[in-house]
């Protein structure tokens, strides 16, 4: 589990007060080796590609949020890549692991390139970034003393929307294969988040798919993968031919959010459709 310091916050300023430009990068399968691939993809030129098309389209945003599956087998290199291909976009970062992950690792690297600090002030905003993978299992569980974290810092600024993001799915999706390896103490995390009116949007990855409901007020937002994407709606599991793709953030001051998903429609693949897992 990461070290209780990287909960502190940290205070990330937007240029010329507008509203906090975020792009979310989730699940890139990256590995150690330069021509490693996932279901006939080569993760790294995925990621590339969907990093050459956010940076054209977006620029240089005010923070990248990584939501885990950084790596597909927690090797330090493959860490150390996907700083080198985000670095492009020149923004303060925050990294957390997803199941495929070695958190403690990661953390190390993340420090590195000043990436580990999971409490971030953002405008008027503050995005809260929770560790939900557990050691050698699909599943995502948080701690106690996540779930901790969590209550903490939307108690500590009840006046700043929040937005909370994590690897596992909290709710059940449509996708029936993947339901058994979400976020096993949802319960508990929605017993928090219910705590607080503050809490604008929950954010994560995982089921490389775009999703975009509410629970309540709250907003519920899935990403597609950077490499190959789920199919929805599946029993089984399935892929689907659609390109790999980010999430755009717009956190507005009067505490709204505008969001979408774009896909590097140019990146050519050939992808394993036949395969029963990953």
């Amino acid at each position: 589990m990461p070290a209780l310091e990287h909960r502190s916050p940290v205070t990330v300023s937007p240029a010329n007060g507008r509203a906090a430009r975020v792009l979310q990068i989730t699940d890139p399968h990256l590995m150690a080796d330069t021509d490693g691939t996932l279901l006939g993809v080569r993760t790294r030129e995925s990621l590339d590609a969907v990093v050459q098309c956010a940076r054209t389209r977006y620029g240089h945003p005010d923070l990248l949020l990584a939501t885990g599956d950084l790596a597909q087998d927690a090797s330090e290199t493959a860490y150390r890549e996907f700083a080198r291909q985000v670095s492009v976009f020149g923004c303060p970062e925050s990294w957390v692991a997803g199941n495929h992950d070695d958190s403690e690792l990661l953390t190390r690297v993340a420090e590195r390139y000043n990436a580990a600090g999971r409490h971030l002030l953002i405008g008027q905003w503050q995005v809260i970034m929770l560790d939900s993978s557990v050691k050698g299992q699909v599943y995502g569980y948080l701690e106690p003393e996540e779930l901790a974290f969590l209550e903490d810092a939307l108690a500590s600024y009840p006046g700043r929307p929040a937005l909370v993001s994590l690897h596992h799915h909290p709710i059940e999706i449509g996708t029936q294969w993947m339901n058994a390896i979400g976020l096993s103490n949802r319960d508990d995390f929605w017993r928090v988040i219910d705590r607080f009116d503050n809490v604008r949007a929950v954010l994560w990855g995982h089921i490389h798919q775009d999703l975009d409901l509410y629970r309540g007020d709250v907003r519920l937002l899935a990403t597609p993968s950077t490499c190959i994407q789920f199919e929805a709606g599946s029993t089984d599991f399935s892929v689907e031919r659609l390109a790999p793709g980010f999430r755009w953030l717009d956190l507005r001051s009067d505490g709204t959010i505008q969001t979408g998903v774009e896909r590097a429609t140019d990146f050519r693949y050939e992808l394993d459709t036949d395969s029963t897992g990953y």
